[in-house]
C-alpha cells in the first residue's frame, strides 16, 4: 500500500477532527465547540439586555470577537479539509455556519448612526449557532429521517386541517356576522378558527349566539385529537427505523458530505467513493 503524502494526511486527520465525533479527538472538539456554542448563545442574549450591555459591553465585545475568530478558524477548515468544497459551503450547516460567523465582520462595513438599525439585525444573525448544535446530537439524525419519512402524510393532513379551517370559519362567518362578535370576514373567521383548534385561544374574537358557542366548543374538542396526528405519525416512523436499525457511526464522506455510514462500511453509500482511502 502507497504511504500517504504529508498533505494528505494532515487533511485526513483534521477531517476526522470534524467530522467523526466517535474518534477521541473527534469527541474532544465536539464537547469543546458545543461549549462554546452556547456561550456565544448567551453572549448574544445579554448583550440584548442594555442594562448588562451598558455595564459589561467590553467584555461581550471582546468575546464575541474571539468566539468569531474561532468560528471562522472552524468554517475554513471544514471547507479545505473535504474533497469538493463547495459541496460543504452550500450544505445547510455550511450555510448556518457562515450567516452565524460573518456579522461580527460586517460590524466594520456597517458604521455610523444611519446604519445601526441594520446592524443590530445583522448581528441577530449570530443566534442561528445555536442550529450548529444539531449537528453534536446523534439522536437528531433519527428524528430528521423519521420527519422525512412522514412527511407526505403529515403535508397531507396539514392541508386537510387547512381545508377543514376554511369551512369552519365560513361556517362561523354566516353565523355570528350579525352578532357583533369579531367575525367581520370569511379570513377573520378562519382565523379564529384555527387559533381555536389549535387550542391555543386567544380571546379576541369570541361567538355570542347559542349555536356559535355549540359548534366552538366541538371544534375545541377536536383539536385535541387532531394535535395528536402528527406525533402519531413521526412516532410510528421513530418505531419502524428502531425496528430495521443498523448501528451507524458519524463518520463523514469527504468528497459528498454524506453522514451516517455503517461502522463495517468501506465506501460512501451515496456517492461510492472510499471512506478511508
Amino acid at each position: 500500500m502507497t504511504e500517504k503524502k504529508p498533505n494528505t494526511r494532515w487533511k485526513h486527520k483534521l477531517h476526522e477532527i470534524l467530522y467523526e465525533a466517535d474518534t477521541p479527538s473527534g469527541k474532544i472538539f465536539n464537547i469543546t465547540l458545543f461549549i462554546v456554542i452556547i456561550a456565544s448563545i448567551i453572549f448574544v442574549m445579554l448583550e440584548s439586555i442594555e442594562s448588562i450591555d451598558a455595564k459589561y459591553h467590553s467584555f461581550l465585545d471582546t468575546a464575541e470577537w474571539v468566539i468569531t475568530i474561532l468560528f471562522s478558524f472552524e468554517y475554513i477548515a471544514r471547507v479545505i479539509t473535504v474533497k469538493k468544497p463547495l459541496k460543504y459551503i452550500f450544505s445547510f450547516f455550511g450555510i448556518i455556519d457562515l450567516l452565524s460567523t460573518i456579522p461580527k465582520y460586517l460590524s466594520f462595513i456597517f458604521i455610523g448612526s444611519h446604519s445601526l438599525v441594520a446592524l443590530r439585525a445583522l448581528r441577530l444573525l449570530r443566534v442561528f449557532r445555536i442550529l450548529k448544535l444539531a449537528r453534536y446530537i446523534g439522536e437528531s439524525t433519527n428524528l430528521t429521517r423519521a420527519f422525512r419519512a412522514s412527511r407526505a402524510k403529515i403535508s397531507v393532513f396539514i392541508l386537510f386541517v387547512f381545508i377543514l379551517c376554511i369551512i369552519l370559519g365560513t361556517i362561523m362567518y354566516l353565523i355570528e356576522s350579525d352578532q357583533d362578535s369579531g367575525f367581520t370576514s370569511i379570513p377573520r373567521s378562519v382565523y379564529w378558527a384555527i387559533v381555536t383548534l389549535t387550542t391555543v385561544g386567544y380571546g379576541d374574537i369570541a361567538p355570542v349566539s347559542a349555536l356559535g358557542q355549540l359548534i366552538s366548543s366541538f371544534i375545541m374538542l377536536m383539536g385535541y385529537a387532531i394535535l395528536a396526528v402528527p406525533t402519531g405519525i413521526v412516532s410510528a416512523e421513530v418505531v419502524k427505523m428502531n425496528r430495521h436499525n443498523v448501528h451507524t457511526n458519524t463518520q463523514s464522506c469527504p468528497y459528498c458530505m454524506a453522514e451516517n455510514h455503517r461502522d463495517d462500511a468501506e465506501y460512501c453509500y451515496n456517492c461510492g467513493n472510499q471512506l478511508n482511502e
